[in-house]
């Protein structure tokens, strides 16, 4: 395996993309393929690679975000995006909602990090070009980035996929003790939690009132005891008062970029 400080020749959007985020079998692939050469995305502002992935026949991309690439932050723990990406990922998993690529941890060549499967967009597709049309995912995922604490969502982290589905990505600023809901999906701000949605969440709030269930073990090994409590606390006074918040307040609720 090697990294490269550019992009290469590395077929990106033209794949190969064997392995739909919506297969069954996609996170075994991401968790066990191979990982091949990868390239240095230009955009990120922490080291990210797009990797090669090969298991058997079946190949695709991966993204590497490797623990080492991480810039300090004042207000996040050092060295704890990558486990959040993942958390995100587990969390979404729980709920059912399965919006968030498959993502695990890895050991790559930089070290531990977060590996999640490349999802090729719809090109120039965004929350701003995909909320009309796909409001019900668009909700569910403003809901999602309540309880997860999300400090990150700019437009450009959810897009429609060139296989289908509407995705959600770039979710290392998450799971926060402290208040940090910074987003651009304001359109259902002091909207009724739909009962569709607020049943999933009474079922997370039963699983991580549970020490031995998945979703406090998949989540506990990932967050800290801290996060846990606070993300408990945040599911529970949403399920006890199932309406999202009034906002934006200021600017600070609102990320810059907003792609």
């Amino acid at each position: 395996m090697g990294l490269h400080r550019a992009f290469g020749p590395a077929p990106v959007e033209t794949g190969p993309h064997d392995v739909a985020p919506a297969d069954e079998g996609a996170e075994d692939f991401v968790r066990e393929a191979e990982i091949g050469d990868g390239w240095l995305h230009p955009k990120a502002s922490n080291a990210t690679f797009v990797v090669e992935l090969r298991r058997g026949a079946a190949r695709g991309l991966g993204v590497y975000k490797p623990r080492l690439g991480e810039v300090p932050l004042w207000d996040f723990p050092s060295g704890t995006l990558h486990r959040r990406e993942c958390a995100a990922y587990v969390l979404s998993r729980v709920l059912g909602w399965r919006f968030v690529p498959p993502t695990v941890l890895r050991d790559g060549e930089a070290g531990i990090g977060s590996v999640q499967l490349f999802v090729p967009p719809v090109e120039g597709s965004n929350f701003f070009t995909l909320r009309d049309e796909h409001p019900d995912e668009t909700l569910r995922m403003a809901v999602f980035d309540v309880i997860a604490n999300n400090a990150d969502r700019k437009g450009g982290h959810c897009f429609v996929g060139r296989a289908g589905g509407v995705w959600g990505l770039d979710h290392g600023l998450t799971f926060n003790v402290e208040h940090k809901l910074r987003t651009v999906i304001w359109d259902y701000a002091g909207s009724a939690v739909p009962e569709r949605l607020l049943r999933d969440l009474r079922r997370l709030a039963e699983e991580l009132g549970a020490a031995s269930s998945d979703a406090s073990a998949g989540l506990g090994a990932l967050l800290s005891p801290e996060e846990m409590d606070a993300l408990r606390s945040r599911v529970d006074a949403l399920v006890e008062r199932p309406v999202l918040p009034a906002g934006p307040h200021s600017r600070r609720d609102l990320p810059w970029p907003w792609l």
